[in-house]
């Protein structure tokens, strides 16, 4: 069984050997905060799409205000599971076990770091570029004789935000200091959804860290005394707090994508009401019905529901971890939280994600923008892979010189040059690869 005496660590990745404890009026978990909040890849989460297209004249959720709000609700969850967990053990108030909020919090605010631009047709992009597209080309022998290993390939035909994420947070980029962010393992761990190669992904085309950031994970997880399940390929159990924030981004995109919806005028007011309203017994709606007859604002109505409901949900997510803390540590839970809540919201979860599915992800103006982002990153990712391939072309080298130097285009691997591109992409914000695609095409000039 985990012990959480183990699972919750302060040490920080890269900073190993001079591993101390600060004394500060921040914890060293809010120090992880403070430092993601801070950062230029946090802050370009403000020009990712979340759902729908950027910008318009109705403001909907980016990736980085979906962060936020993950991360409030992160946190609120860490605190209700600390708090139950110290009234059972108090012999743990000592340990960093109080700190969960603050780590789950911190965790919440990194786990979208790794996406690339255009949402998830971003990722399915990538995969598809070197399963069917040309870069498949790559996974024979190449003019210098140099070949990608099975697992390199499974890297890059599975391409997964979490792991690229679990990489910009770790990796050791050209010019910065060792271990990336220098964040504490529990917040590194807790980002990791799916703690295992891509090996090992099969069709579901999740996996939790790239070839070369295996030794790090390995590491993180030995330290904090995760269970190992798997040797070769590499196979850990969660750490318990990737639930936590697994049901933090479960409640938020669910409940923010329906109310984007509503003020795109997807759905209307009375089916965004009753969507909502479904997850409570009568006697609450004749109370929030009641509510309403104060608040007559229609946005404000809405806003009032959802609010409600995250509430229902971090209540109902709590108890579930609550309720398999055991199995949970002993690596034998299956699933997310948001599968184990009680019968009513469940019901009506499933019903929203059902709905979202037909009316949201499948609206019109959603498939426009992953049409034009799977257009645009497949475009860039031919001509930089090609430019690395052959970095003897003219062109190539206009292409390479105008890449920021942290990354390196000039490795001498194919695997660390192809992940030198994939970098620098997913790091881009939807404008700035939309603005790239149209110069490196001739549509767009520099402004004189």
């Amino acid at each position: 069984m985990m012990d959480w005496n183990t699972l919750i660590s302060a040490k920080r990745f890269g900073l190993e050997e001079f591993h101390k404890e600060r004394h500060e009026n921040r914890s060293e978990f809010q120090r992880d905060y403070d430092r993601l909040i801070f950062s230029a890849p946090f802050r370009r989460l403000q020009n990712k799409t979340q759902v729908f297209p950027l910008p318009g004249s109705i403001f909907v959720h980016n990736r980085l205000t979906h962060s936020l709000e993950v991360s409030c609700v992160g946190r609120s969850l860490g605190n209700d599971v600390a708090k139950a967990i110290l009234a059972r053990r108090p012999e743990l108030q000592n340990s960093y076990l109080p700190e969960i909020g603050s780590i789950v919090s911190a965790a919440c605010l990194a786990h979208d770091l790794g996406n690339p631009p255009f949402g998830h047709s971003g990722e399915r992009a990538i995969s598809t570029f070197f399963s069917e597209g040309k870069g498949l080309a790559l996974k024979g022998k190449q003019p210098d004789g140099e070949q990608l290993t099975p697992t390199q390939w499974e890297d890059l035909t599975h391409f997964e935000g979490n792991a690229n994420a679990f990489r910009l947070l770790t990796h050791r980029f050209e010019g910065r200091r060792k271990g990336g962010f220098v964040l504490t393992y529990s917040t590194l761990a807790g980002i990791v959804k799916y703690p295992f190669s891509s090996s090992l992904a099969g069709q579901k085309s999740k996996f939790g860290f790239f070839t070369t950031e295996e030794e790090s994970f390995r590491r993180i997880a030995e330290e904090l005394g995760m269970k190992k399940l798997n040797d070769s390929p590499l196979k850990y159990a969660r750490h318990p707090l990737v639930y936590l924030v697994e049901a933090a981004d479960d409640i938020c995109y669910q409940m923010m994508d329906i109310e984007d919806a509503h003020k795109l005028k997807i759905l209307t007011t009375q089916e965004t009401q009753d969507l909502l309203l479904s997850y409570f017994p009568d006697e609450r709606r004749a109370h929030i019905l009641d509510t309403f007859k104060i608040v007559s604002d229609t946005n404000e109505q809405i806003a009032y529901l959802r609010s409600s409901v995250i509430g229902l949900l971090i209540g109902e997510c709590t108890k579930a971890f609550l309720d398999n803390e055991a199995r949970i540590l002993e690596g034998e839970f299956e699933g997310s939280l948001i599968k184990h809540i009680t019968e009513r919201p469940a019901a009506a979860y499933k019903h929203c994600a059902e709905v979202s599915f037909r009316k949201i992800y499948r609206s019109r103006d959603v498939l426009d923008i992953e049409l034009a982002g799977f257009r645009i990153i497949s475009t860039l990712l031919e001509l930089m892979i090609d430019a690395v391939c052959s970095p003897e072309k003219a062109y190539s080298q206009l292409l390479i010189n105008r890449v920021s130097g942290q990354y390196n285009m000039k490795a001498t691997a194919l695997y660390e040059r192809i992940q030198a591109v994939l970098d620098y992409i997913s790091g881009m914000t939807d404008v700035f690869a939309l603005d790239l695609y149209r110069k490196i095409n001739g549509n767009s000039l520099p402004a004189v």
